[in-house]
């Protein structure tokens, strides 16, 4: 183990903002609760998921909701601590470490806030490799680990557990339900996973990549260099856009913040068009109608001076954005992963292509 200096938690909210292809919820909040708990003289130490014993148990914490409304109802780490502490009741067994479902955005913070108060590591893995905005959306799923007990709570002291449900798909259906009665945002502790789940299904070092672009990131910009490129070298990632928005067309319904993005092209890209949709996160791009980059593929909208993203929630008219793709973690590649997170998971009748196939 090794303790997570507070310039780490700093970079991680770049990087992580950056992975979570728009969504995971902005990070900010999660870093300024960070800042007071370290204030206070907390501390957290991050764990590889190797170093975990087969029977240890993990839990895997997360907002559940729509970004837009995050933006409205402030964090509270205590809140994801005592959905920690509910599932831990239910389990009957203490749990040796806490992982984030999902690197992307604010929820890449989550864990770091839970082990804060519980006095537990954080994992170094999560179950996206980004952000996705269903349950079934993750590699547990992929591997048909079992999804339940999953348990939500609201700051007002609504604490609700979905006990059993037949598959993924029906936690998503009825915890989405709970969620939405909730105000459409929860902290959540899902299913508990055992140190030999994580080592075989979690998607490792993620937060240790999320903390290498942020810091790429931020190096970039104390140089005055492009943090773009930087972003492209550190996640080995490919621009497909630049340009400026135009127009932006969102609502939030039934728990997610859904709709789409339209981006006019600067530069090399004048003259051409660039039509985002999202739900939670980017989902599909389509350059002058042609669909040309997809999920599981990660889009990720940035601003082009700063090179920090923008989420769905914050993107707005005028904003000059570079639009790069970084690849997919390899689980979501499989046949079986593109059920779960390929372009007609989310409703689009498109077969999915990689960006980084044209460069084979």
């Amino acid at each position: 183990m090794r303790e997570v200096a507070l310039d780490d938690i700093e970079a991680l909210a770049v990087g992580a903002w950056i992975l979570g292809t728009g969504g995971g919820g902005s990070p900010y909040l999660g870093l300024l609760n960070m800042r007071r708990l370290y204030a206070e003289g907390r501390r957290v130490s991050l764990i590889s998921p190797l170093d975990l014993v087969d029977e240890d148990w993990v839990a895997v914490v997360s907002n559940m909701g729509a970004p837009l409304v995050g933006q409205e109802r402030l964090a509270d780490s205590r809140n994801v601590a005592r959905a920690v502490e509910i599932q831990q009741g239910l389990l009957g067994a203490e749990f040796r470490a806490v992982m984030s479902l999902e690197i992307g955005g604010g929820n890449g913070i989550q864990p770091l806030m839970a082990a804060a108060h519980l006095g537990v590591p954080v994992v170094d893995a999560d179950t996206m490799g980004r952000a996705y905005p269903e349950a079934q959306m993750t590699s547990v799923a992929v591997g048909d680990l079992r999804p339940y007990p999953c348990v939500l709570y609201d700051p007002r002291g609504i604490e609700a557990v979905v006990t059993k449900v037949p598959n993924w798909k029906w936690m998503e259906r009825v915890s989405r339900k709970i969620c939405v009665e909730l105000g459409s945002i929860a902290s959540t502790c899902k299913a508990p996973r055992t140190g030999r789940e994580v080592k075989d299904w979690g998607i490792h070092f993620t937060v240790t990549k999320a903390i290498g672009i942020g810091r790429r990131v931020r190096e970039a910009q104390r140089r005055h260099e492009d943090p773009i490129a930087a972003i492209l070298d550190e996640g080995r990632g490919k621009l497909l856009f630049r340009g400026k928005v135009v127009d932006v067309a969102r609502r939030t319904t039934e728990g997610f913040l859904r709709g789409r993005t339209l981006i006019e092209g600067l530069d090399e890209d004048r003259g051409s068009g660039l039509e985002i949709a999202f739900q939670n996160e980017w989902v599909v791009a389509w350059r002058d109608r042609t669909p040309i980059a997809m999920s599981p593929d990660l889009i990720c909208v940035l601003d082009t001076v700063s090179g920090e993203a923008f989420g769905t929630e914050t993107i707005g008219y005028g904003r000059r954005v570079s639009v790069a793709v970084l690849p997919a973690p390899a689980v979501f590649l499989t046949a079986k992963g593109l059920e779960h997170v390929g372009p007609r998971a989310f409703g689009y009748d498109l077969d999915f292509r990689s960006v980084f196939d044209e460069l084979a």
